[in-house]
């Protein structure tokens, strides 16, 4: 799902239910991950890109520490005997 999307679009892509949806976006939102828009009755939600280029951001250092070591551990497999 790309752009904006209503949270009962994402019930039915999720198999969550409704009342799951409506607090996961609402925690999302107060992270700054998500952007809501009212349209009419419907609220529309949007991955906030300010929020999640900080996110990754954050998720950078770890990333390049676990990825030296599961390519340590894909090596070690691949020579241990079958």
């Amino acid at each position: 799902m790309i752009g904006e999307r209503p949270a009962g679009d994402l019930v039915a892509a999720l198999a969550i239910s409704q009342p799951g949806i409506s607090k996961h976006l609402k925690i999302l939102k107060a992270a700054g991950l998500v952007r809501v828009r009212a349209d009419g009755q419907r609220r529309l939600y949007r991955l906030d890109p300010r929020g999640m280029a900080e996110c990754f951001a954050w998720l950078a250092p770890h990333r390049r520490f676990w990825a030296s070591r599961l390519s340590a551990l894909e090596d070690h497999l691949e020579r241990a005997p079958a």
